[in-house]
């Protein structure tokens, strides 16, 4: 299907009532001279514009820039409503100009403050709106001619801006319930006639225009949709500098347009012709000459300025030094888009400095204004056929070079996307043509919406970095993942599912490490536990994506919740896993040492055993001097170093101050009787009260209770 959008066609109805007349109470000084008037000489008073003058003014800058930025295929029909209506131009593309507007407008003639108020009306231009609306353009027609159908085929759609000075918001209900009745009566006729379309789409855009001083009866309104044909809104705008600046942001947002401006101009002063100073010069022109800023971030927007009523951004650009001739200019840079531009305020002096400037064969290199590093030169002004275009330079990548990787797109630095998976994902929804058949209709959806559900289904969660998933890098969850997506799952996919995670729980038991990215954080990341509290909770996440689609999927989520609750018994196997990770960490620590420190603790070892056999020495040197005459007899036997249990000897290396301690306990072991009980015990294991027991080794005990 052709489409034109609702700017093709714009009518604008601008109400030529005696109450136009009134003055908008805003003063313009007109005695410039004040410092050169001579004595007696008397000044001249100031003056007002009216609101009729006011509107007229504004809405001639609405169609200049549009003219500017859009020669071609944008078309606006100009009506004015008093006791009847006035139409002052067709869609012809020969009566596109602000000369033929001006020229009628001068014929129409300011507003009569002695007509009759009640014959006249802004009603009669809205129906004659509807009813330029319904006519076929040239571009319309040819679209018809060239695709030799209907005019079905053919979209028709338009836009009404309404200046007028409304009496209160029913008075706007009014107009715009006229505009409704209008819209249905002519889509009727022109359903009958082949010089007419229906209308398909109506935006009406009503200003409220009232004096500097005032308050306004109307409130403003955002657009809201009356009907299926029509959308309305209301905007309440005071007369004066407020009014152009309300109906330029009007034209960026229909005509999608944006806002440059230039910084650092240097011109030279009339007055002093050896000086000069810096200028700024506001630029209109189409939103995708700032396109590449948007992708790559750098755009620079000279803030959110609240300019008398109205919001507006504008992107700073400054002025470059190095200028080039418009011979090879353009050739000199490699562009990638050229936009008209239209001046904000085309008459004030700095525009029309840069605008003669330009027309005279040069060109300017605008860069972006960076507080550091190299300047970055991203646009061009040059003019081509008496227009004056903006260029976008390539300041990226060039589309001629090689294409870049995928791991150099949007995410900068970041390199690590899943890449294959993607392609996987990508084999897994490819599309085919289907043949129409019953047997797809009767399906229900058509094929076309049963991809985009298999699509939704499948990217519902899809992390794109390595190191932002933990599931989809183990090839446990493969097989949960896989059939998790499915619209409906079959009995034996819920098994395979639950074995997938009754799986997972014996890997935590087992505490198998799990692939987490340590990319960013210090040391090894995080613990084992927490390493399975991060797979669960993602796990959980992904099931619960696609919970809604059957009773199984529900299950499925189920069982996780239920595996994730552990028992007691779980916890102590979970403590007892930390202890042996952390013993594993001590040894894997002690495996790492350097060759100094593996020097160190030979040398220790060679020194302990020389004090262990110098210990066995003093023992035997004891024992020989027990056996002399002198020496008194021993009175019971004493245990050998060999029988005494050291208990820090299954930790390691014994130091210095655990063998002095041995060999003092060993010393003082011999200087009193042992226990009798410690003597006859087997494994240092004595049984008491063995008188209890009978000759046959009987237990007296009967049933608990000792007998007499």
């Amino acid at each position: 299907m052709k489409m034109f959008s609702v700017s093709h066609k714009t009518a604008f109805v601008v109400d030529h009532c005696p109450y136009m007349a009134e003055s908008c109470r805003q003063q313009v000084e007109c005695d410039v001279l004040t410092k050169s008037r001579g004595q007696g000489m008397i000044p001249l008073a100031p003056v007002s514009k009216s609101l009729w003058t006011c509107a007229v003014e504004c809405s001639m800058e609405y169609c200049r820039i549009l003219y500017d930025v859009y020669p071609l295929r944008k078309l606006i029909n100009y009506i004015v409503s008093d006791s009847e209506f006035h139409i002052l131009n067709s869609w012809r593309q020969e009566d596109q100009s602000t000369h033929e507007l001006m020229s009628a407008l001068a014929a129409v003639g300011p507003p009569n403050p002695q007509e009759d108020p009640e014959c006249c009306s802004v009603l009669h231009g809205l129906v004659a709106a509807v009813e330029s609306l319904c006519k076929i353009t040239e571009y319309q027609h040819e679209a018809r001619t060239t695709l030799m159908d209907t005019a079905d085929r053919v979209a028709n759609r338009g836009r009404i801006i309404c200046l007028t000075n409304a009496k209160s918001d029913t008075h706007v209900r009014m107009l715009e319930d006229c505009v409704q009745e209008t819209i249905l009566e002519q889509n009727k006729m022109a359903a009958g006639s082949d010089r007419l379309m229906p209308i398909q789409q109506c935006e009406l855009v009503l200003v409220h225009i009232f004096p500097q001083g005032e308050d306004t009866l109307v409130s403003d309104r955002p657009k809201k949709e009356v009907s299926s044909l029509l959308t309305s809104e209301v905007h309440s705008v005071r007369a004066g500098r407020h009014l152009a600046t309300k109906l330029n942001i009007l034209v960026q947002q229909h005509f999608d347009l944006a806002s440059t401006t230039i910084t650092n101009i240097p011109m030279k002063e009339e007055q002093h012709a050896n000086t000069s100073a810096n200028y700024d010069v506001e630029l209109l022109h189409h939103r995708d000459a700032h396109l590449e800023f948007f992708k790559s971030g750098d755009l620079h927007m000279a803030g959110s300025t609240s300019r008398d009523s109205g919001l507006k951004e504008t992107v700073t650009l400054k002025w470059c030094t190095p200028r080039t001739n418009s011979v090879g200019g353009s050739e000199l840079h490699y562009c990638t888009g050229a936009y008209r531009i239209s001046p904000t305020d085309v008459n004030s002096r700095p525009s029309s400095c840069l605008t003669n400037f330009l027309l005279n064969g040069r060109s300017v290199l605008l860069e972006q204004p960076r507080k550091s590093g190299s300047k970055v030169i991203s646009h061009m002004l040059s003019s081509h056929g008496g227009e004056i275009f903006l260029h976008v330079l390539n300041s990226t990548r060039s589309t001629l070079e090689d294409p870049p990787s995928i791991s150099e797109g949007c995410g900068g630095r970041v390199t690590d996307y899943r890449i294959t998976d993607f392609g996987e994902f990508m084999r897994e929804n490819r599309l085919t043509p289907v043949p129409e058949s019953p047997d797809t209709e009767a399906s229900g959806k058509p094929p076309a919406e049963r991809a985009k559900a298999q699509l939704e289904r499948y990217t519902r969660y899809w992390p794109m970095i390595i190191s932002q998933t933990t599931i989809f890098n183990m090839q446990a969850v493969v097989p949960l993942a896989n059939l998790i997506v499915k619209e409906s799952l079959s009995e034996e996919d819920l098994l395979t599912c639950q074995k997938t995670v009754y799986n997972l729980v014996d890997m935590e038991r087992k505490n198998d490490p799990l692939p987490i990215s340590t990319v960013g954080s210090r040391g090894k990341g995080p613990k084992r536990d927490e390493q399975y509290r991060i797979m669960w909770n993602e796990l959980e996440t992904l099931v619960k994506t696609h919970v809604a689609g059957s009773e199984r999927h529900q299950r499925v989520l189920d069982c996780i919740i239920a595996c994730r609750s552990k028992p007691p018994e779980e916890e102590e196997r979970k403590k007892r896993g930390r202890k042996r990770e952390d013993k594993e960490d001590k040894a894997e620590k002690n495996i790492n040492k350097d060759s100094e420190d593996k020097s160190w603790q030979e040398s220790e070892r060679s020194w302990l055993k020389g004090v262990v056999e110098r210990v066995k020495e003093e023992q035997g040197e004891s024992e020989v001097i027990k056996d002399s005459p002198d020496s008194p007899e021993p009175l019971n036997k004493k245990p050998r170093l060999e029988e005494i249990q050291l208990p820090e000897k299954a930790k390691g290396p014994v130091s210095l101050l655990t063998m002095w301690t041995n060999r003092i306990t060993v010393a003082n072991s011999r200087k009193h009787q042992e226990f009798a009980g410690r003597i006859s015990s087997v494994n240092n294991k004595a049984e008491l009260y063995q008188h209890l027991k009978d000759e046959n080794g009987m237990d007296l005990h009967e049933n608990g209770k000792a007998t007499r």
